[in-house]
């Protein structure tokens, strides 16, 4: 054997282990990055719990309009155009839909129908769809009782200041507080009846829920 075979022998032997280190040190990156994603992707969702569950409740009629909002999150939609769009996006992304929920600008959306109104409770991303669907059913079967199972249009704005006693009873911030209808019943009644020998109390409560309709609507 010449020495051009030992030549030849030598550089192959150190190109190939030049090529298995090349290969490592690809194999080793790669691991790396895979590691750190499943490290992001754990602290994104293992986040420490939050009270604060409830973003927005909704109620719209079978156009789209709003019949009731209130927005928990101040940071969320702080204008009235912005909050505006943002249930013109989500009616029309539910109101023909079979689903229960929805994905739409980062956040969760439970929501269900009844004739001609849309309800919606709206939570993070990140929210467990139980807990909003809860809220969402507390709402909606404590409304129905109010309302004697005639949960539509014409009966809710004629009891439109009880609607805003029982979604107060409910959530309080964004905070769940409620989510049994006998419960909220009981607590909505006990709001207007707390003295009854003062007609003036009654009327307070009745007014203050008045005036929250009023912003509403003119906004």
């Amino acid at each position: 054997m010449g020495p051009d075979v030992f030549k030849n022998n030598y550089w192959s032997y150190y190109e190939l282990k030049h090529f298995k280190m090349k290969n490592i040190i690809i194999v080793v990156t790669v691991l790396y990055l895979r590691s750190l994603l499943m490290l992001m992707t754990i602290c994104m969702y293992s986040q420490e719990p939050s009270l604060y569950t409830v973003k927005a409740v909704l109620i719209l009629d079978n156009d789209g309009n709003r019949l009731l909002s209130k927005y928990y999150d101040t940071e969320l939609y702080p204008s009235i155009k912005e909050q505006k769009n943002f249930e013109k996006s989500v009616f029309n992304k539910s109101h023909k839909a079979d689903n229960e929920i929805a994905f739409l600008e980062g956040l969760t959306i439970v929501y269900k129908s009844s004739v001609d109104l849309f309800f919606y409770v709206v939570g993070s991303a990140q929210e467990n769809e139980l807990m909003l669907m809860m809220v969402l059913n507390c709402l909606f079967d404590t409304l129905s009782q109010i309302l004697r199972k005639n949960v539509e249009k014409r009966y809710l704005l004629d009891n439109l200041d009880g609607v805003y006693l029982v979604v107060d009873e409910i959530i309080d911030g964004g905070i769940i507080l409620e989510s049994d209808p006998q419960q909220v019943i009981q607590k909505v009644n006990y709001r207007v009846d707390e003295n009854p020998l003062s007609e003036q109390s009654v009327a307070q409560v009745l007014q203050s829920a008045k005036e929250q309709i009023k912003w509403s609507i003119l906004k």
